[in-house]
């Protein structure tokens, strides 16, 4: 790390437009942010620093707390691409079915590593790792090894995609694992991870048992077409599951039964619009959420697919939204004269949002006395970062993750001038190229090849993507 930004050093981002998130979602022009320690210390117009304080230069640029993303597959992310012209059958039948047993706990480790760098890289700086290839508490470990590595603030959520939850969540070792990995830490929170099929004899109980007992928030692919529906919410609900602390991911193909339900508990949901749209989980449903007052955060889903930044979550979810508004008027004549959702709601959504959907009170807001996660938007070489004459509409319709400039984690510089601190990106790139070269040998050329563009089976073997149950839901129960 280079000597301006050593550790305990004070840090003030100077001039800029801050985006504080708070309720009035104010707009502070030539305003300074002072970080001190892990903390945000002053928010202000020419403060008064301490002796010694590194400054930076945030003039014509825009200050904002930094991503919040509810739900990231990061393991997936040495195949960055690889399932670009996937459906969701196509990644059930790859890794569920398929190759899913083939990572080692060592290919986990890669994925993780190189997805929280590129998270931070993003201005993405706490991420939920939805870890759902944890077949041995092995593969977790590496998992946690990886997120251990990287400077960034994580929420390790916990799964097993080739076992039953109320298998997995039940045995010996995984309580050593949490015991042993998932203390108190501030830099790495703990969810499990699972889904619930809608088998109405409810085996995923005993999971959610387990998560009470240790006091941990469950987050659960809800509202799935072809997977998960409203049995499932139902399930949760009359059994005493749904809690404030619950995230349902994607959550596209509910009724407003379910909807109520979630309302009703005080649950949010993860909307991962790129994927939804791409996948067919269901029409991105930020324009059902609104409608029952539904708190949103948003997720990118996987690297499989999609780039790992929020940027394009946020440009994506308005673009579906609106869509989705006009779409609804002219089908009886009317004429949309103004839309609903606004580029600064979804700002709110991959920042406070996601605070909000993970508990974490202390970041998702610029204010004195909460955490120093903080972004800065600035890029003097590019022809996109200005005028900014609308900050919340040029964070979500204009901006990118080059041009993130800066990125302070826990009052620490990740990134400066657009370049990482302190991190080694090629022992990252040596890891994956490990995992990549050894994939390859392990499924052999042409299944390799084969799988970026596979065939749909013709079979319907999808009717139940859970192995570990024979349960058929989503052909027979609707949803």
């Amino acid at each position: 790390m280079s000597d301006e930004f050593q550790p305990g050093r004070p840090i003030v981002l100077r001039g800029g437009t801050v985006l504080p998130m708070d309720t009035a979602k104010s707009v502070l022009t030539n305003t300074d942010v002072l970080v001190v320690g892990d903390t945000i210390e002053a928010i202000g117009p020419s403060l008064t620093v301490p002796d010694g304080t590194a400054e930076i230069d945030a003039t014509g640029g825009i200050v904002m707390p930094g991503m919040i993303d509810t739900h990231r597959h990061m393991w997936q992310t040495a195949m960055r691409g690889y399932g670009a012209d996937w459906t969701l059958t196509q990644y059930f039948v790859f890794y569920y079915l398929q190759h899913g047993k083939t990572f080692r706990p060592e290919d986990i480790y890669a994925g993780n590593l190189l997805s929280a760098i590129e998270a931070l890289d993003a201005g993405v700086t706490t991420t939920v790792d939805w870890s759902h290839n944890n077949h041995t508490t092995q593969h977790a470990d590496a998992a946690v090894d990886a997120l251990e590595a990287v400077p960034g603030r994580f929420v390790f959520a916990y799964g097993n995609i080739q076992a039953g939850a109320w298998e997995w969540a039940t045995t010996p070792e995984f309580r050593d694992f949490v015991s042993r990995r998932m203390g108190k830490k501030d830099m790495i929170g703990f969810q499990m991870a699972f889904d619930v099929t809608g088998d109405p004899a409810f085996p995923e109980k005993a999971a959610f048992e387990v998560a009470r007992d240790l006091g941990a928030s469950v987050t659960t692919h809800a509202g799935v077409w072809g997977a998960t529906n409203d049995d499932g919410i139902r399930l949760m609900y009359e059994n005493g599951f749904m809690t404030p602390g619950t995230v349902y991911v994607h959550a596209a193909t509910l009724s407003d039964d379910s909807y109520q339900r979630i309302a009703a508990t005080g649950g949010s949901v993860s909307v991962s619009t790129e994927s939804e749209q791409s996948c067919g989980q269901g029409y991105p449903p930020t324009w059902a959420l609104r409608k029952h007052n539904i708190p949103v955060s948003l997720s990118m889903d996987t690297s499989v697919w999609w780039s790992g930044d929020l940027f394009s979550a946020m440009r994506a979810t308005l673009g579906a939204d609106r869509s989705r508004e006009h779409l609804e008027a002219h089908k009886v004549g009317d004429t949309v004269t103004h839309a609903n959702l606004r580029a600064d709601q979804v700002v709110e959504y991959a920042t406070r949002g996601g605070a909000a959907a993970l508990g974490l009170d202390h970041v998702g807001q610029l204010a004195p006395g909460k955490k120093a996660d903080v972004v800065l938007i600035k890029n003097d070489n590019s022809p996109v970062m200005f005028p900014i004459l609308n900050p919340y509409g040029h964070v979500a319709f204009q901006a990118q993750r080059g041009d993130v400039h800066t990125v302070v984690v826990d009052g620490k510089v990740v990134k400066h001038d657009g370049k990482l601190v302190g991190i080694d990106l090629g022992a990252a790139k040596a890891a994956i190229e490990n995992t990549v070269e050894y994939l390859q040998g392990a499924l052999g050329q042409e299944a390799w090849a084969a799988g970026m563009n596979p065939d749909v089976p013709e079979t319907k073997v999808l009717d139940n993507p859970y192995t570990y149950t024979d349960y058929r839901s989503s052909s027979t129960h609707g949803n």
